[in-house]
């Protein structure tokens, strides 16, 4: 609105300094006199295309200075559960990758259970990359540095204990295991863990702040959902 009536003002004066121009030359019969001593040179305050200018300046940065605040405004910063659930995700996705590179490891084990395991290497590891980045975007630490997860949750507890997180020797059986005991342990393990994991993402969609956490758990409990269902179609039979 302002820039509107700022350039009308311009337009208006700068149409009344050409019909000056245009009637004292004609008047002079279209030679302007050059010595004429009523012709005043203003200082550049009080010049009316300069103030105009001003205005519009002002108008402009004004403009993009309320866009600015605005759209800062309406971006809500990280809470509890963006940031925890990152911390906490990422942690929870590097034992699943550790454990699908360790059943990758195993022989004689199923193909199409292998494939689910590297789909869950590239998934996890790129989720963890997005992780860490809008942690960094936050200013956050890019890992759960008090060792204490879960409190985004109401539910605080010691980092290796969250829902889902194997133990030493659950992981220490799976090393150990072949063939269709692998299979079997590796869809027991992992689905256990995606099935904690699916409850965290939830939470997460339905309590986060950001735009960008809401939609990541959106699509990581989706993902891990098509995933465990997999499983129970591929995992041995007592498995």
């Amino acid at each position: 609105m302002l820039m509107g009536v700022a350039m009308t003002v311009f337009l208006a004066d700068r149409r009344a300094m050409l019909e000056t121009v245009s009637t004292e030359t004609d008047q002079t019969n279209g030679a302007v006199e050059p010595d004429s001593d009523e012709i005043e040179t203003l200082p550049w305050w009080r010049n009316p295309l300069n103030l105009v200018a001003i205005v519009v300046a002002v108008a402009v940065l004004a403009a993009a200075g309320g866009y600015v605040i605005g759209h800062n405004r309406a971006t809500p910063d990280p809470n509890a559960a963006d940031t925890g659930f990152l911390q906490d995700m990422r942690y929870h996705h590097e034992q699943a990758v550790q454990m699908s590179f360790i059943y990758l490891d195993r022989p004689d084990t199923d193909v199409n259970l292998t494939t689910v395991a590297r789909d869950i290497i590239v998934s996890q590891e790129q989720e963890i990359g997005i992780m860490i980045q809008l942690l960094r975007n936050f200013g956050q630490s890019a890992i759960n540095e008090s060792d204490v997860a879960m409190a985004w949750m109401g539910d605080p507890m010691p980092l290796d204990d969250m829902p889902g997180l194997a133990t030493p020797e659950q992981i220490t059986a799976l090393t150990r295991a072949t063939g269709t005991e692998a299979d079997a342990l590796f869809a027991e393990l992992m689905t256990a863990h995606h099935r904690a994991g699916i409850d965290m993402a939830d939470h997460a969609a339905g309590h986060a702040s950001t735009d960008e956490v809401r939609t990541m758990a959106i699509k990581m409990a989706a993902g891990q959902r098509d995933e465990v269902a997999e499983m129970a179609k591929l995992a041995p039979a007592g498995g």
